[in-house]
């Protein structure tokens, strides 16, 4: 997988969840892969979808507002039943995982059997960029890295498809995957097709 194009146009709807953070820059990255982008912001948003972003942001607004507004428990649901794949991208890769470190109270989703450790990579200013080499991509995926969490412990069945610096930044669980990095902030398109091929969307 070398195009930054798609080959062939996609069709389906895919889901982003819009309570707050980058949500635009993955509706875009979904439009130029020929595929319809839902923003979903309530539980009824999720009908017909077969795939759902959570975009980075700020974990515990996200948290705290996908609990209010129901969403927490329906996207829960759905993963269980298997009728729903999601992709985290930073914060929303921390709302997927099962334990995030040192905040045990924090609203999360708990269906990524990993812990994850918030703004493990430092705050804003140190911020940073990394050529990724993800399994089954022949070329390098330039990773954005921006207040990234660190998955610090990988349950069983947790797939590890990239690392940087000996540590999992890109990780697959069933339908669920997840990434410290920013692929919707490049121009290069194979996390989110590889991420709508797991989901069959």
């Amino acid at each position: 997988m070398t195009g930054r194009e798609p080959k062939s146009r996609m069709r389906g709807v895919v889901g982003v969840l819009a309570l707050q953070g980058d949500f635009r820059e993955h509706k875009e990255a979904l439009r130029r892969l020929g595929v319809e982008a839902k923003e979903v912001r309530k539980p009824e948003h999720l009908e017909g979808l077969k795939a759902l972003i959570v975009p980075g942001g700020e974990s515990t607004t996200i948290g705290k507002l996908a609990r209010e507004y129901g969403l927490e428990e329906a996207v829960r649901q759905r993963v269980a039943e298997g009728s729903l794949a999601v992709f985290g991208t930073c914060a929303g890769a921390i709302w997927l995982a099962r334990e995030i470190l040192g905040y045990p109270e924090q609203p999360r989703l708990g269906v990524l059997d990993v812990a994850v450790e918030r703004n493990a990579f430092g705050r804003q200013v140190e911020s940073f960029e990394e050529d990724l080499f993800i399994r089954g991509f022949s070329e390098p995926f330039h990773g954005v890295f921006i207040r990234a969490p660190l998955f610090r412990r990988l349950g069983e069945g947790v797939e590890v498809l990239a690392e940087l610096s000996g540590f999992p930044v890109l990780v697959r669980q069933g339908k669920v995957l997840a990434s410290s990095f920013h692929p919707e902030l490049t121009q290069d398109l194979r996390v989110h097709r590889y991420f709508l091929e797991l989901a069959g969307a």
